[in-house]
């Protein structure tokens, strides 16, 4: 039994659950039932496993030369426990990314189908999902540039309203680099609709600024009961 498809498989479980649970209205003794395993396995989590190291711990990538997996479909990649994309992640929106290279050179393509879980205005997608898809899609073509940054700046044009249970297509892309500061643009169309479009600059981050957020993180975890 591998340990990264069971965890995976569990949390698209828990969207299937998360999902129905904006649709249905199911009786309050399965509601109860749910709730008591779903506080046992919580209680067991918390009490008799270790845990894991941090999908951070693997952050070195992020400050280095060599090439970031970003891979949706690889094994422990990066992303994997992205709360966006993270197949292991059952917070994560139902978004997909690739990295293409045609005519106009390498960009990022994303594909998506939000359902109710996510509706803002009726019959369609939240808009700070629609800024939270655009974050990962940019965050992933600001990789292109060769170098890795944090999120300086988001903006977001919302052009018309973006559907649920509709496929999405995002669209990210470096327009340039100036310094530290990489700058992206990206658009998001519901066929031949424009719905949003996102600009975005990236701030690269040396390896001592990463690790000085690696030790804040580990200490309020530390103060964590």
């Amino acid at each position: 039994m591998d340990h990264h498809s069971e965890a995976r498989r569990f949390a698209s479980e828990l969207r299937r659950i998360i999902e129905k649970l904006a649709v249905v209205d199911a009786p309050a003794s399965e509601l109860a039932l749910a709730a008591d395993a779903a506080k046992a396995f919580a209680d067991r989590l918390e009490e008799e496993f270790p845990k894991r190291r941090s999908w951070y711990e693997a952050a070195e990538v992020v400050v280095s030369d060599e090439p970031i997996d970003v891979t949706r479909e690889s094994p422990g990649g990066f992303f994997d426990r992205s709360p966006i994309i993270g197949l292991a992640n059952p917070l994560a929106a139902p978004v997909s990314l690739e990295i293409v290279t045609d005519e106009t050179g390498p960009h990022v393509e994303g594909r998506a189908v939000f359902g109710a879980a996510y509706e803002g205005p009726p019959g369609n997608v939240h808009g700070g999902m629609v800024a939270a898809a655009f974050d990962e899609v940019l965050g992933m073509a600001q990789s292109l540039s060769g170098q890795a940054g944090f999120t300086g700046t988001l903006v977001i044009r919302y052009r018309s309203p973006t559907p649920l249970y509709e496929e999405l297509r995002f669209r990210g892309w470096v327009e340039r680099v100036e310094g530290r500061k990489i700058f992206t643009a990206g658009t998001c169309h519901a066929d031949d609709r424009l719905t949003a479009e996102a600009e975005a600059i990236f701030v690269t981050v040396d390896r001592e600024r990463f690790e000085k957020l690696l030790r804040e993180r580990q200490a309020r975890e530390e103060r964590t009961p």
